[in-house]
């Protein structure tokens, strides 16, 4: 079989890329862990797979799997890949998408610029919505961790994160605290662990240990979910600039509603896979 893919990435995020709608795709998990190898593969925290929809009123259907081959719900940066990926390859003429996900629907804009703006949807903050352990809805939750009494949010963008407001983000533990939260037992589907720093009401830095992959150099839902909890929380206004290790993305939410998400891609390379 040969199959052909694209490289992409959204701030350092990066994916492989592969167009379902042309092409006879069949995955498993051994192979997309080969693949993502950064050593002996093509070496991605995702892949992404486009498929036609399932119905008559949306354009694609989006896949995530992880590094580990673990498929998930929802990506932000792997969505503003998705859109250009499909003006690219020619799939599509539009430039307002509107694309099926596990965790809900999607509607992408391709901006004059060629950044893309994503309607994230509403975020879910009832707990046995995220899914999260607790008894009742709050702004922030104890959650222990070993001997560690740490105040966290919890929010799902589709797929569940857990926001920890801290000090200074250069100084984070995030590949251990990360680790540990992610496994967490109050949890039961994992988590992606957000470590947020409030710089003022209008810019964060934020960096994200990602459940399946480990920290990488952007999450776009994980920005999304670090800005709804910190206006949930009274520390951030409307929009935001999140800055992360790979750049910066800009989050509008007024509170209700759906969230908006703004940023670039890149295209790195395309090959064959045989």
């Amino acid at each position: 079989m040969r199959l052909k893919f694209t490289k992409m990435h959204g701030l350092g995020n990066d994916f492989m890329v592969i167009d379902g709608v042309t092409q006879n795709v069949v995955l498993n998990a051994a192979d997309i862990q080969r693949w993502s190898d950064r050593h002996f593969g093509i070496g991605f925290d995702q892949l992404l797979l486009v498929e036609p929809p399932t119905r008559p009123d949306r354009d694609f259907r989006y896949r995530i799997f992880n590094a580990d081959g673990s498929e998930v719900e929802n990506c932000g940066n792997g969505a503003r890949c998705f859109a250009r990926f499909v003006v690219d390859q020619q799939l599509t003429e539009k430039t307002s998408i509107r694309v099926e996900t596990a965790g809900g629907d999607l509607e992408l804009h391709i901006q004059d610029n060629g950044e893309v703006t994503v309607d994230m949807g509403r975020p879910r903050l009832a707990p046995q919505k995220i899914p999260f352990n607790a008894p009742e809805r709050l702004a922030l939750y104890d959650l222990q961790v070993n001997d560690q009494s740490l105040q966290i949010s919890a929010v799902n963008m589709g797929n569940p994160h857990c926001v920890l407001r801290v000090d200074d983000v250069l100084r984070a533990d995030v590949e251990q605290l990360g680790a540990l939260i992610e496994s967490h037992a109050a949890f039961p589907q994992r988590v992606n662990v957000g470590f947020l720093e409030v710089v003022d009401r209008k810019q964060v830095r934020l960096r994200v240990f990602e459940r399946g992959v480990g920290e990488t150099l952007a999450c776009g839902t994980g920005a999304c979910a670090a800005v709804v909890a910190g206006i949930i929380n009274g520390w951030l206004d409307s929009e935001v600039s999140v800055t992360l290790p790979g750049g910066i993305l800009v989050i509008q939410w007024s509170g209700e509603g759906n969230v908006m998400m703004t940023g670039p891609v890149s295209r790195v390379f395309a090959g064959v896979l045989s």
